[in-house]
């Protein structure tokens, strides 16, 4: 069974709780790959107050990022020099343990590494293996959430491994997250998120079928939007990517068809390892999958309407007529 702490809503709750003699916490933070959510994290905490020490190794997301407050480092070295808390948020494990090996090599005393990323549990033991070896702390701290709830702090953290260091970064969480949770040994963050992604998954391919179904019945699709997406039926994933579907526009993508195909490989690995059959979660793939080869791997993961629309409609039955009041007159 996994104990886990709430430590949310710190910043609501001051810093009147601190124990005695521990001073005002250095507002500084180092952040490691500026993507999609890196960059909308590091610019919540830049408005919060933070100097945010950044590094990427994309030329335009440090000129973007530089634009709007993001102190760009000149390499991981100097980062490490700069800041004792660094998150990584990577899109694979060769870049997590090259950054790993960077932050070794800077010499620094121990740093907490933050690591916010989606990967498969052996290369987060890793990552963790690689810092602890020079006397480094590695969190394994996955979040829950889309690029566009990282703009505006709706994002959950899983936070796992050492509690001390954990609670060290519970302000760090609450000016960037709306909820974080100690959920005990390393490892267990992931875990939950793979939990988590499972329902993403099926939420996701379920709010492209339903949104086929319903233009397929006539019905007005952003009525749809308004009235399911409150109901019993609705999800966040409805509510966030049925409005995307309506539009049939996938870009700026939240997630991209290409990154959440290699999340899925690490989920269904992760299943395969706890003797867990998953039988609605394999039924999504394959349209993840079409859905890359139609091109939209650059589109986010909404884009499987349009796999839907050219593989689940019979072509042989026309869509239903718009319906009428009662007074004959088409509503």
């Amino acid at each position: 069974m996994i104990v886990y702490r709430l430590i949310t809503n710190y910043s609501r709750r001051g810093r009147a709780g601190r124990k005695a003699g521990q001073g005002r916490m250095n507002k500084t933070v180092g952040i490691v790959g500026l993507g999609i959510m890196g960059g909308a994290i590091a610019r919540n905490l830049l408005e919060r107050g933070w100097t945010v020490i950044g590094s990427d190794i994309d030329l335009a997301k440090r000129a973007e990022l530089a634009s709007a407050g993001v102190v760009i480092a000149a390499d991981i070295k100097q980062l490490a020099r700069e800041t004792e808390i660094i998150m990584t948020s990577l899109p694979s494990a060769a870049a997590a343990d090259a950054v790993a090996h960077d932050i070794v090599a800077s010499g620094e005393p121990r740093r907490i590494v933050v690591e916010l990323s989606t990967l498969a549990i052996a290369d987060k033991l890793r990552f963790r293996d690689i810092l602890e070896k020079a006397g480094h702390i590695a969190l394994d701290c996955p979040l829950s959430g889309t690029g566009a709830q990282a703009k505006t702090r709706d994002l959950v953290v899983y936070a796992s491994g050492n509690s001390d260091a954990i609670a060290r970064c519970a302000p760090l969480f609450s000016d960037f997250a709306k909820q974080a949770a100690d959920l005990g040994a390393y490892g267990n963050g992931s875990r939950m998120k793979f939990v988590a992604n499972h329902l993403v998954a099926i939420h996701n391919v379920a709010t492209a079928e339903a949104m086929v179904l319903a233009e397929r019945a006539g019905l007005d699709a952003k009525l749809v939007v308004d009235m399911v997406g409150p109901g019993a039926g609705g999800s966040r994933m409805f509510q966030m990517r049925a409005p995307m579907m309506v539009e049939r526009s996938y870009e700026p993508a939240t997630m991209k068809v290409s990154t959440w195909k290699k999340d899925m490989a690490i989920i269904a690995e992760f299943a395969d390892e706890v003797g867990c059959d998953t039988p609605l979660f394999n039924l999504t793939q394959p349209v993840y999958s079409k859905a890359m080869e139609m091109g939209l791997g650059d589109q986010d993961t909404a884009s499987v309407f349009e796999v839907l629309k050219k593989t689940i409609v019979a072509d042989n039955k026309p869509a239903s007529r718009e319906p009428k009041n009662t007074a004959g007159e088409t509503r």
